[in-house]
């Protein structure tokens, strides 16, 4: 067990209160034996992890992907009581029709065995067709039935999360609360940026994401599977840095998984940080993060850590 309780930030104006890290689901339990996510998991919780993300990832025509399916197997196997722990489901834009998120929602209640999400986080923006006033709309009405009780965005803009916010206080109705978005000590321009940084000013969160590059900046410089999209281009001046990382870690004493997620719960609008792990001996690792923090201080590690910053005037710091 660690040796202080895993600190919990309200998300944005809800009344939700995430630990500060929290567990993703892409590709990860599926990747794994049931026993061992199942004793992972549970470790987890334990040490006071509360948010887990999910999403139905499948895409028509790709292989089917059940590690949703098997997050709500995972979940009932741990005798966690469905108010200990809140879940975070995807929607994704492309699929948002006549009848709204409702569809998709039941099909991921469905996978999952859930009965309503905690969070829900819009996937990116690529539709120029969707009225943002009916999304707020819809939304709205899924949190007055009790389906979710809270909503964010993932890797939108500053601008249009900013129009989101103004179209829901006109109407009354609450609006987005975080963003998920990429984050890293190597790729950070826009959540360090002036638009985002007025935003959480005004009581807005995020949620780290993508933290370790798809392991690259734990130190496998060719990940053997599929990892997030690379803003800027600048994954190959990522993998140059991966030395500089370990030596600093090295002198740390510390890992260079360790280093990156620290960096991230260095960032004062940060409620939570992402991550996937496939092993418990990684989400032990994960939690240790934290001491280094407690340890070096958030100012000092960011100022540490900064030659790493590979997309600073590369990528608008406004977003997508």
């Amino acid at each position: 067990m660690t040796t202080t309780p895993l600190p919990r930030r309200r998300i944005g104006t809800s009344d939700l209160e995430a630990s500060v890290l929290s567990l993703g689901s892409w590709h990860t339990f599926d990747r794994m034996d049931f026993a061992d996510a199942v004793a992972m998991v549970r470790h987890a919780l334990d040490e006071g992890v509360n948010l887990f993300d999910v999403g139905v990832y499948g895409l028509p025509g790709a292989p089917p992907v059940f590690t949703d399916v098997l997050w709500g197997a995972i979940m009932r196997a741990t005798g966690a009581p469905r108010d200990s722990y809140l879940a975070s489901v995807k929607l994704w834009i492309e699929g948002f029709g006549a009848d709204g998120f409702a569809p998709q929602l039941k099909n991921a209640f469905l996978r999952t065995g859930l009965d309503h999400a905690d969070l829900v986080v819009l996937g990116d923006l690529r539709r120029d067709d969707v009225r943002l006033e009916d999304l707020v709309d819809d939304l709205a009405g899924l949190t007055r039935d009790g389906l979710i009780r809270a909503w964010g965005v993932n890797n939108w803009s500053a601008s249009n999360i900013r129009a989101l916010r103004r179209i829901a206080a006109e109407r009354g109705v609450p609006g987005p609360q975080i963003a998920q978005l990429k984050y890293s000590l190597a790729r950070r321009a826009i959540p360090d940026g002036e638009p985002f940084a007025e935003l959480f000013a005004e009581g807005f969160g995020m949620q780290a994401s993508d933290v370790l590059e798809g392991g690259i900046l734990a130190g496998r410089t060719t990940p053997g599977r599929e990892i997030g999209r690379d803003p800027g281009a600048i994954r190959d001046a990522i993998v140059a840095t991966v030395a500089g990382v370990t030596e600093l870690a090295g002198k740390l004493g510390t890992t260079p998984a360790q280093l990156a997620i620290a960096f991230t719960l260095s960032h004062p609008a940060n409620v939570t940080t992402l991550v996937g792990a496939t092993r418990l001996e990684q989400v032990r690792q994960n939690l240790g993060a934290l001491e280094l923090v407690r340890r070096v201080g958030a100012d000092e590690l960011r100022s540490l850590v900064d030659p790493f910053w590979c997309d600073r005037g590369i990528v608008d710091p406004e977003g997508p």
